[in-house]
């Protein structure tokens, strides 16, 4: 049959012949949609008794009750309502609803497994459209050949087979998003998993969405503090800003992304989490974590755990970043964590074999950079045109035996303002957060510091390359002069002090007072096993007799000549006294 052939001819499809009554009703309905007589052909099929399907090429008129329940679910989802009023609004959704005669484009699965499926008969379906299986599971189109297409499922595909019915949406892929899920867990769904009860919104956003341009944002100028000292010292990240956290597994690069949490209390910034492949205990943990610290009130966890079939994981971090979005274009600033993109990149590597793409470097895909540059690209600080919010994206690579020129590592490393690279032999020898000041970065710099800061750091950094460098020349040497011993000394005083516990953020002053006494050298003869309690005491000392100093470091952000003095001499006389 050729193709015009099949244009005028319609399927009918049911268990008994149509009346000429029916017959005549289907022949007025497609001369009133398409403009056209068609040559009416009956198909006889176990469908109940009274009811049809009409299929015109890829068009089908379904007046089963599958297909009128379908049609009811789409008017359900396109209600908006609270939860004080949803009952009466579904109970007059329900007594004024009729079908209605609408083309649904229909396909058939060709093949199905592993979280993909094949599909054919849908010719106008798009890239990243959401197509809906017979049982209920929904699926977003990734690969467009001639004759098929290939989709990822996001759902359990048991209910699927060769030959079941699928549907398009005409929609994206999208999640709902809002004030409401503050505090909560949920799935790259955006569907609850916490045990807290539905999440009531009425906003949905697609995952999926152009990054701001040029003109949208703004420079990167106002600081994010992670609560780290030897972070927000050396390698400071501004509200905006892409930093990449580096490193081998277990080495607490998770740590710092959940010190950085906890340190944005009170301090108006929303936190989302996104937990891409990990086990669902350890995010179990971790919200209880942010929970017993008061930090779950501000933060939105989405978690597609190990467990999860690779689409979840792979939509996940969209997910994510649209939710992220949503505050960000009301002028809220948020602070959004990838962990980890390695996890993600290998669920988007599985995708695309399944999908029979051709493999490249590693077996990922050619588009594997773009994967990750649309995601990050996103994190913007927007101009004031665009309400001035920020999104900073703290995105987590895990590396093997610390190779950072691996593909992944190097494509992220590319994309992002810089990263913080955490060193495994650091990390055993109990330098913990185990930052390499060498071959960490922030391409930000001091635009992303307070004056307070940015004066009270000085020198640290460089004072400890000198450290380290000096630290591999003498380590077979034992006859050394003064000034190289009191040159390790000191640097050996400023890396204990750099040793922080893990869930105890600094405040800013906090921050100040520490390196302003610590280069000033006063810390350098304290013995390395008291210098945590040495550093805690002099907060402890300044908080209870120099509290003005810390109430003015913090409301004008500057360091004077006279506090940098009293701090000095306050230090000297704690020191003296202990």
């Amino acid at each position: 049959m050729s193709n015009a052939d099949a244009a005028q001819t319609a399927l009918l499809y049911s268990n008994t012949p149509p009346s000429p009554a029916q017959e005549a009703r289907f022949r007025a309905l497609l001369r009133e949609k398409y403009d056209a007589d068609f040559t009416l052909i009956w198909k006889q099929t176990d469908l109940p008794e009274g009811n049809f399907r009409l299929q015109i090429g890829c068009e089908c008129y379904d007046w089963t009750a599958s297909g009128r329940l379908l049609q009811f679910k789409e008017l359900l989802s396109e209600l908006k309502s609270n939860r004080a009023d949803i009952i009466p609004l579904l109970r007059e959704t329900v007594q004024q609803w009729t079908p209605r005669a609408i083309a649904h484009e229909e396909g058939a699965v060709h093949t199905v497994g592993d979280g993909i499926a094949t599909v054919t008969g849908l010719v106008n379906a798009t890239y990243g459209e959401i197509l809906l299986f017979s049982g209920g599971v929904r699926g977003m189109v990734q690969d467009l050949r001639r004759d098929e297409i290939g989709c990822i499922l996001f759902g359990d595909e048991a209910g699927i087979a060769a030959g079941s019915r699928v549907w398009r949406t005409g929609k994206t892929a999208g999640v709902p998003v809002g004030d409401a899920f503050l505090g909560r867990v949920i799935n790259a769904l955006g569907a609850p998993i916490d045990g807290k009860g539905e999440i009531f919104t009425d906003d949905y956003r697609p995952v999926e969405h152009p990054a701001p341009g040029i003109l949208d944002r703004q420079p990167v100028d106002t600081p994010l503090e992670t609560g780290i000292l030897a972070i927000d010292s050396m390698f400071p990240i501004g509200r905006g800003q892409r930093e990449l956290i580096i490193g081998d597994r277990q080495t607490g690069k998770t740590a710092i992304a959940i010190d950085t949490i906890l340190n944005q209390k009170d301090k108006d910034v929303i936190c989302i989490y996104v937990a891409i492949g990990q086990k669902a205990s350890s995010v179990a943990q971790l919200a209880r974590t942010l929970e017993r610290n008061g930090a779950m009130e501000y933060t939105i966890i989405v978690c597609a755990s190990a467990s999860d079939p690779a689409p979840l994981q792979y939509i996940a971090p969209y997910a994510g970043c649209a939710i992220g979005e949503f505050f960000m274009e009301r002028g809220r600033d948020v602070l959004i964590v990838y962990d980890d993109l390695s996890k993600h990149a290998i669920a988007y590597r599985s995708l695309s074999l399944l999908l029979e793409r051709a493999p490249g470097r590693e077996a990922y895909p050619g588009d594997v950079f773009y994967l990750h540059s649309r995601l990050l690209e996103r994190a913007a600080r927007l101009s004031e045109a665009r309400g001035g919010g920020s999104m900073t994206a703290l995105p987590i690579v895990e590396t093997q035996a610390g190779d950072v020129s691996a593909y992944i590592p190097t494509n992220i490393i590319s994309i992002t303002d810089g990263q913080i690279f955490l060193e495994s032999d650091l990390f055993f020898a109990g330098q913990r957060p185990a930052v390499n000041v060498g071959l960490s970065v922030s391409r930000v710099g001091g635009d992303a510091q307070t004056k307070a800061m940015k004066r009270a750091a000085g020198t640290i950094r460089l004072d400890l390359a000198q450290y380290r460098e000096m630290e591999v020349f003498t380590q077979f040497s034992s006859d050394l002069d003064d000034t190289t011993k009191a040159q390790l000394t000191y640097g050996q005083s400023l890396m204990e002090a750099l040793k922080q516990e893990q869930y105890h953020p600094l405040q800013q002053h906090e921050q100040v007072i520490l390196l302003t006494a610590l280069l000033g050298h006063l810390f350098q003869n304290v013995p390395v096993n008291q210098m945590h309690d040495a550093l805690h005491g002099l907060l402890a000392y300044m908080d209870d007799k120099h509290f003005d100093i810390a109430e003015r470091i913090t409301s004008t952000g500057l360091l004077n000549e006279d506090d940098k003095a009293e701090i000095l001499q306050a230090a000297r006389q704690f020191l003296s006294e202990r």
